[in-house]
C-alpha cells in the first residue's frame, strides 16, 4: 500500500513539472495573463500579465494518477477516488469559467458572486446526495479527538455538508493571494490524508492515491508557482483544490477535522469577514490594514514589519503542517 502511495506522489510530481515546461509558454502565447486588483498592494501590480489557469497542471497530474495507480482498485469495483475527482473537476470547471471571463474581459472580475455561489451550492448538494445514495457516505458526524459519532437527520446533514463544502472551496480560493501560498498550505493537508490512509488501512487506499497524487501535483506546480511565480493556479486551480479537500474530508467521513486541518483557510476567511463587517458597522474603520490576513502582514499591520511573500509562505505552511500533525493525532485512534 505504501509503495502505491509513494508511486502516486512521484508520478504526479513528474507529470506536473514536465507538463509545466510546455504549458506555461503556451499560456504566455495565448496571453492568458492574470489581471491584478487595483485595490491590492502596489507592489503586486508588476505581477499583472503572469499566466493564470496553472492549476491545470496539478489537475491533470492527479487525474493521470487516479486512472493509472488507482486502476487496480477500479477493477475491484472501488471508484470512490473517481467520485472525489469528478466532484473537484466540477468546481475546477466553475473556476475555469471564472478565469475565462477575466481573461476575455481583461479585468479581475469574472462570474458574478451570485452565479458562482449557486453553481457551487448545486455541485455540493449533488455530490453529497450521490455519495449517500451509492453508500460511500453516512449521515453521521464523527467528532475527532473525542472519538464519538453523532447521528443526525439526512436533511440536516445535507445542509451542513453544503455549507462546509462551499465554505471550504471559497476559503481555499481566498488563500490563493500570494505566490505559492495556497499550494504550500494545502500540501500538508493532502499529506494528512495520506498519513490517515496508512493508519486506517487498505479500505482507504483509493482515497490515499488521490490525496498523494494531489500532493505530488501541488509540489510539481509549486516549482513554477513559488516566488517569484511564473504562473498562478487561477480560480481553475483554487476551486478544484478546495473542492478536492472538502470531498476528501467527507469521503473519509470526518468533515469536522477541517476545523483544525484547515486552520489557515479559516484564519484567512475570518479576517475577511471581520474586515467587511467592522468596516460597515464602524462606517469606514478597519481592523486589518487589508484583508485577507496575508495582505495585512504584507502591509506591516500591527507590528509595522512588512512581511515578504516568502516569509508569509513559510509561516502559513508551517502553521498548516503543525495543525495537520495535530489533526492526525485527533483521528488516528479511530481505526484502532
Amino acid at each position: 500500500m505504501t509503495i502505491k502511495l509513494i508511486l502516486a506522489f512521484a508520478l504526479a510530481f513528474l507529470f506536473a513539472t514536465a507538463f509545466g515546461k510546455y504549458y506555461i509558454p503556451w499560456l504566455q502565447k495565448q496571453k492568458a495573463g492574470q489581471q491584478i486588483k487595483e485595490i491590492g498592494p502596489n507592489w503586486h501590480r508588476n505581477k499583472s500579465g503572469t499566466p493564470t489557469m496553472g492549476g491545470v497542471m496539478f489537475i491533470l497530474a492527479v487525474t493521470f494518477v487516479c486512472l493509472t495507480v488507482g486502476f487496480e482498485g477500479m477493477l475491484h469495483g472501488n471508484y470512490v477516488h473517481i467520485f472525489v475527482l469528478l466532484f473537484a473537476l466540477v468546481f475546477g470547471a466553475i473556476g475555469f469559467l471564472d478565469d475565462w471571463e477575466k481573461i476575455k474581459k481583461k479585468q479581475n472580475l469574472g462570474l458574478t458572486a451570485k452565479m458562482k455561489f449557486l453553481l457551487q451550492l448545486a455541485a455540493a448538494l449533488v455530490f453529497v446526495m450521490l455519495m449517500r445514495e451509492i453508500g460511500y457516505l453516512k449521515t453521521q458526524l464523527y467528532i475527532p479527538f473525542w472519538q464519538t459519532t453523532v447521528h443526525i437527520p439526512d436533511w440536516l446533514y445535507f445542509i451542513f455538508a453544503a455549507f462546509v463544502i462551499v465554505g471550504t472551496v471559497n476559503a481555499v480560493n481566498l488563500t490563493d493571494g500570494l505566490d505559492g501560498l495556497a499550494s504550500g498550505t494545502s500540501l500538508p493537508v493532502c499529506l494528512f490524508f495520506v498519513a490517515v490512509t496508512i493508519a486506517w488501512g487498505e479500505n482507504y487506499l483509493q482515497l490515499g492515491v488521490f490525496a498523494s497524487g494531489l500532493a505530488g501535483g501541488l509540489l510539481g506546480f509549486l516549482v513554477y508557482n513559488f516566488h517569484p511565480a511564473k504562473v498562478f493556479m487561477g480560480d481553475t486551480g483554487s476551486l478544484f483544490l478546495g473542492g478536492a479537500i472538502a470531498a476528501l474530508a467527507f469521503a473519509y467521513d470526518m468533515p469536522l477535522i477541517l476545523i483544525t486541518l484547515g486552520i489557515v483557510y479559516i484564519i484567512e476567511t475570518l479576517s475577511d469577514i471581520i474586515q467587511v463587517g467592522y468596516f460597515k458597522l464602524s462606517h469606514g474603520k478597519r481592523v486589518f490594514r487589508m484583508a485577507p490576513f496575508h495582505h495585512h502582514l504584507e502591509m506591516g499591520g500591527w507590528t509595522g514589519k512588512k512581511w515578504k511573500e516568502v516569509e508569509i509562505f513559510a509561516l502559513f505552511t508551517g502553521i498548516s503542517l503543525l495543525f495537520a500533525f495535530i489533526s492526525f493525532i485527533g483521528v488516528v485512534q479511530r481505526a484502532l
